[in-house]
């Protein structure tokens, strides 16, 4: 469970601005710093150029889709390619968790997004990538 979040960076992978201001409005409660991106590239870029503890991905965009974004970044040959993705998605087909893990995503979340369920898989992924020690609980 995501209860303490000092300095946590998450970028947010959509194409939709209202689920972006959404899921901001959620994260800020916990004090999450949200970076937004608007497409698959552009949150690739972004990568490249920032840090980021976690990227929630989200997988119907125009151009790119985020399982092939995520692929993208399993493919890195730096540290960012551990970079820990949860895909945010309203696809709720049978194979769709399978299909999101054999891309490489750490977790899925199904829109609507429960805050307690969003939270629940941020501090799970978290505390698993963490090589300090555990920074959530």
């Amino acid at each position: 469970m995501l209860t303490e979040a000092t300095d946590v960076d998450v970028l947010f992978v959509e194409d939709n601005e209202m689920n972006r201001r959404v899921l901001k409005d959620m994260l800020n409660v916990a004090g999450v710093n949200m970076a937004e991106a608007p497409e698959a590239e552009t949150g690739l870029r972004m990568i490249d150029e920032g840090e980021y503890d976690l990227v929630l991905m989200d997988l119907r965009m125009p151009g790119m889709d985020g399982l092939t974004a995520i692929r993208h970044i399993r493919a890195r040959q730096d540290e960012k390619a551990r970079l820990p993705v949860i895909v945010v998605t309203a696809d709720t087909s049978l194979t769709i968790r399978e299909d999101c893990l054999a891309a490489g995503a750490d977790e899925v979340v199904l829109k609507p997004v429960a805050m307690n369920l969003l939270f629940d898989a941020m501090g799970r992924t978290l505390t698993l990538r963490d090589a300090d020690g555990p920074i959530l609980g």
